[in-house]
């Protein structure tokens, strides 16, 4: 089957064609027409680095590299992201920074109240974790919706015209009083007390 589709080496015709010297145009022997355009080229190809700057070494290219990342990293905690941007979310960041939260306390609590409602604890110490468990559920609750109405208020009163979605701005900044305060992004900018 194969050698109906397979040429045998006798039916292959080899062509020589020799190229002439010179064109008519005076050319040189093998000389390929232009494109039409230029090659476009690299912009740093066997370009020499400016003024007394030097090429960096390998290691040297590593570590500017880390300090690049460092920069951008420090940038970020301080900016944030595209989602924190804006004047309401600021706003939000800065109700919840000015304030102590009980969600900052939620997740120790919640530590304690793993080891405490283990099955080897005394029946007292799985009674007392499993009240902290509802006094701090309910605190967190409460923490929100105090939250929320704050930030409502403060948004209705500066940006009236705002076309900030309201639940959306409320998650943010429960999501914010959640995540203990050295680990927020962007970082605090009110202190705690502080009148916003």
């Amino acid at each position: 089957m194969q050698s109906l589709f397979r040429r045998k080496s006798s039916d292959v015709v080899e062509e020589t064609v020799e190229a002439p010297e010179t064109v008519e145009s005076g050319r040189p022997k093998g000389y390929t027409p232009a494109k039409g355009r230029e090659t476009p080229k690299r912009p740093n190809a066997g370009r020499q680095p400016a003024g007394n700057a030097k090429a960096l070494t390998k290691e040297e290219a590593k570590e500017r590299k880390r300090t690049l990342r460092q920069e951008a990293a420090a940038e970020y905690r301080r900016e944030g992201g595209p989602r924190d941007r804006g004047p309401e979310r600021q706003l939000a960041r800065n109700v919840v920074d000015s304030r102590r939260t009980a969600g900052t306390y939620f997740f120790g609590g919640a530590l304690i109240v793993l080891i405490g409602s283990n099955g080897a604890m005394p029946d007292l110490v799985r009674t007392v974790a499993t009240s902290l468990w509802g006094v701090l559920l309910l605190a967190v609750i409460v923490d929100a919706v105090l939250i929320a109405r704050k930030i409502k208020r403060l948004v209705n009163e500066r940006y009236p015209k705002t076309e900030q979605k309201m639940g959306s701005l409320y998650m943010y900044a429960i999501m914010r009083s959640l995540t203990f305060r050295r680990m927020r992004v962007p970082g605090p900018a009110v202190k705690l007390g502080e009148k916003v």
